[in-house]
């Protein structure tokens, strides 16, 4: 596989908080580009465009609150970022992937923990037109930053004690790509 639109992608982040509370939250809409070839991973690059604006958590004022200044301020930062191009092989179908993330107009390297899931061939339809198939591919990614690094420091206190927000937040995102024609 080479160079690939990411066709998929279902990025989300977990939120500690509310004394050890979890809360998933999603993104929906994702574009990117990948440069893949599981015969020579090191050459490989990843570049991610979130659309900060479109987060979603299933409660309408959570999401408000999280897309506003306290958090993302997707008024003046409407997307958030990943390019990478250092690859680790960390096994078979395991690697590590480290590059610049951008939250908040803020940039810091990350590392992406990426499983390679494998290739597929699939139908694909275009305006009623059979167009396949096509190839796609399949890529798990796991990181864990620290929202103060991005500066996302909203807190606030509950009536008993303990924080609302953490300040540790997991990521995780499943990608499918696929390979675009030449």
């Amino acid at each position: 596989m080479s160079s690939t639109a990411i066709a998929s992608t279902s990025p989300e982040y977990l939120r500690n908080g509310l004394d050890k509370h979890e809360a998933n939250d999603h993104f929906k809409d994702v574009h990117g580009t990948l440069e893949f070839d599981p015969e020579n991973p090191h050459n490989s690059s990843v570049e991610v465009k979130i659309d900060a604006r479109n987060i979603w958590t299933g409660v309408k004022e959570r999401d408000d609150h999280l897309r506003s200044a306290d958090f993302l301020d997707v008024e003046h930062h409407p997307e958030i970022t990943f390019k990478g191009n250092r690859v680790e092989v960390k096994g078979e179908h395991d690697f590590a992937v480290s590059g610049d993330l951008t939250i908040r107009g803020v940039t810091r390297k990350a590392t992406l923990n990426v499983s390679y899931l494998g290739q597929w061939e699939t139908p694909w339809w275009e305006d009623g037109v059979d167009k396949g198939p096509k190839t796609r591919a399949g890529f798990l990614a796991t990181t864990q930053i620290n929202r103060q690094d991005f500066g996302v420091s909203w807190q606030d206190t509950m009536d008993r004690g303990g924080i609302v927000v953490g300040n540790q937040v997991d990521i995780t995102i499943d990608v499918e790509a696929i390979l675009e024609d030449k």
